[in-house]
């Protein structure tokens, strides 16, 4: 499979395309974002509980129980995964004018395309506990040693520990393994969900295509902090109104009006979220259909 290589402007469209698909299609696409936060919520109903726990007791977590708490999360967050490509592929069919449904997010289960999702997912996290663990190891291990300190820190209610040395070094290595895996998550998922790229086949096309456009990701990720300052702001003035508004009718009016508003940020981030892999994936790797042909081309 040939990946293609964007300039830097790419970075900017992507954003552009996936903040208009979720214009362009609310209904398929908020709906799946509904469903997709529910299930994503659903693995910290089960973890949450354990660490509220080990807080309320005052006692620092064992990392035996520390070891559980991320094999659960890590187990639930394998069945989630196939979900996350079902929406791309709700994107895919709303962006080509086929047939869009909030329920469609299921179909990689009903379809028995789940394993290959799954398959993906280990494979990535694998990959990416090793980057991560070569980058510490490159920047000596007290790093983790430091963040098993502030686990103890927040366990005993006591103030974190201070920043160890080469912390601003983790964090630019950090900032570029991110960049990178953004778009290889990206990508990969493209080729596995709609691609139908093999587990292997995927994640290859998403390392060359990750390494060939890490300039437009990182416009892109310039461009994302820019747009969100501008929604922090908007929704900052959007809350101080609704709290005048409360200290005139009654604070209820404030959680009454506030609450919905919040959802519909947390719903339309993922809706944009997808959007923008979806266009990352089309540009790099995907087919030059036109979306206007596709119901043409497919009739």
């Amino acid at each position: 499979m040939t990946t293609r290589s964007k300039g830097p402007a790419a970075g900017f469209g992507w954003l552009t395309n996936g903040i208009r698909v979720s214009f362009r299609h609310p209904k398929p696409l908020l709906g799946g974002a509904a469903l997709l936060v529910v299930a994503c919520l659903l693995p910290t109903l089960i973890t949450l509980p354990m660490q509220f726990h080990a807080m309320r007791a005052g006692t620092p977590q064992s990392p035996a129980t520390f070891g559980w708490i991320m094999a659960i999360s890590m187990l639930l967050g394998l069945l989630i995964a196939p979900l996350y490509a079902g929406y791309l592929q709700v994107v895919d069919a709303a962006e080509r004018g086929l047939p869009a449904r909030a329920r469609d997010i299921f179909k990689p289960y009903r379809q028995g395309e789940a394993w290959r999702v799954i398959g993906l997912g280990l494979a990535i996290g694998v990959i990416y506990v090793a980057v991560l663990g070569i980058v510490i190891a490159a920047t000596g291990g007290g790093i983790a040693g430091w963040y098993m300190q502030v686990l103890t820190a927040q366990a005993t209610h006591q103030p974190p520990p201070g920043l160890p040395n080469g912390f601003g070094i983790l964090m630019t290595l950090f900032t570029v393994l991110g960049l990178f895996m953004l778009g290889f998550y990206a990508i990969s998922l493209g080729q596995v969900s709609l691609g139908h790229r093999s587990v292997f086949g995927a994640i290859g096309d998403g390392i060359v295509g990750a390494l060939k456009n890490l300039l437009p990701l990182l416009v892109f990720a310039v461009s994302l902090a820019l747009v969100w300052i501008v929604v922090i702001i908007a929704f900052a003035l959007v809350a101080l109104l609704l709290a005048l508004l409360g200290k005139l009718v009654g604070p209820w009016l404030m959680f009454v009006l506030i609450i919905p508003l919040y959802v519909a940020l947390v719903l339309a981030m993922f809706a944009v979220m997808f959007g923008v892999m979806y266009h990352l994936w089309r540009d790099v790797c995907g087919d030059d259909i036109v979306p206007d042909m596709a119901p043409a081309i497919a009739a």
